[in-house]
């Protein structure tokens, strides 16, 4: 089968589209071809080795496909199911993959392989910000960093449904009519808009209840000083590089704030919980009150111009890799 695969870390040069080998399904594994596959942050964060992987390895973490095959002891899923997944280690950028069932969901009629492939991980990441790290209710306003991206339009759709009143970062004007189409109800375009000021004039000097924020460490001492007192900041990405070591005393001077570092596999830790999000997510997009919009999609092959496109936020929404 052709697979992305990167035999050392760096740019996006570092990743080839080669041949790689792939057996049959042994007891309990099942083979899914790919039908479609989600580009996500966290696949240039392996691939710049910010994140551990034994090299050589096959990037990607999210995608949705047909499994043509099972092995033993497998009673999840069967031969024909169109399924897809977003949780488990990397593995997604290829045509074919082998892999235990337990992140498998099977697709109902309603949701496509391209909407299914770029609403895995970024959905379930998206319901479990906003319907368990901090559950925001109506009068509630709160702040979306990165507001156009593919988290942050499902996000904001959620909070929407709440009665929550959001304030969203965007880079340009264009991305900030992508963000407000989703939900957001101020989009404050950063690059030249003051964020802290917009966020004390449209609170009334208050601050936000609390913060989603996917950019790290560009964005975290800003994020904390947009908060209420005891407000929460819910990190959930380091898009722009680590948060570096902080007194957790400043915590208290600010007004006694929380701040929580989550995590996806936390908050779909069991099969259950996962299938329950999925269920909600599956059944909102069919109903049409929640849009999964893959605004860029590119070949397999063409990972690297995906991965660029990624990387100089050129992108809105979802974007897919076609095997």
């Amino acid at each position: 089968m052709k697979a992305i695969r990167i035999h050392e870390t760096g740019g996006p040069e570092v990743l080839r589209y080669e041949d790689v080998e792939i057996g049959e399904p042994g007891p309990g594994e099942v083979l899914v071809r790919h039908t479609a596959i989600g580009v996500n942050f966290i696949d240039t964060k392996y691939r710049k080795g910010d994140y551990p992987a034994a090299l050589p390895v096959i990037l990607g973490n999210e995608a949705a496909g047909v499994v043509e095959a099972v092995g033993d002891g497998v009673g999840e899923v069967a031969a024909g199911d169109r399924v897809a997944y977003g949780v488990g280690p990397p593995g997604a950028d290829a045509e074919y993959r082998i892999m235990p069932p337990r992140n498998l969901i099977r697709l109902p009629d309603a949701i496509d392989g391209r909407t299914a492939a770029a609403m895995m991980l970024k959905g379930l990441t998206a319901h479990y910000l906003a319907r368990g790290s901090y559950v925001a209710g109506a009068g509630e306003t709160v702040l979306v960093q990165a507001a156009a991206g593919g988290v942050g339009t499902i996000l904001c759709q959620l909070l929407q449904r709440n009665g929550v009143t959001i304030i969203g970062t965007v880079s340009s004007e264009e991305k900030a009519a992508e963000a407000a189409a989703h939900g957001c109800t101020h989009p404050v375009v950063y690059t030249r808009e003051d964020l802290l000021a917009r966020v004390r004039e449209i609170t009334g000097g208050v601050g936000v209840s609390a913060v989603y924020d996917s950019v790290g460490r560009d964005t975290f001492e800003t994020s904390l000083k947009c908060l209420r007192r005891r407000g929460t900041m819910v990190s959930f990405g380091t898009a722009s590089g680590p948060i570096p070591p902080f007194d957790l005393f400043q915590l208290n001077l600010m007004g006694s704030l929380y701040v929580t570092s989550a995590g996806l596999a936390d908050y779909t830790a069991t099969r259950e919980e996962m299938l329950g999000r999925a269920d909600e997510l599956f059944a909102l997009v069919a109903d049409g009150a929640l849009r999964i919009e893959v605004n860029q999609s590119w070949p397999l092959a063409d990972a690297v111009e995906a991965h660029r496109a990624l990387e100089s936020r050129a992108t809105t929404g979802s974007s897919v890799l076609i095997p």
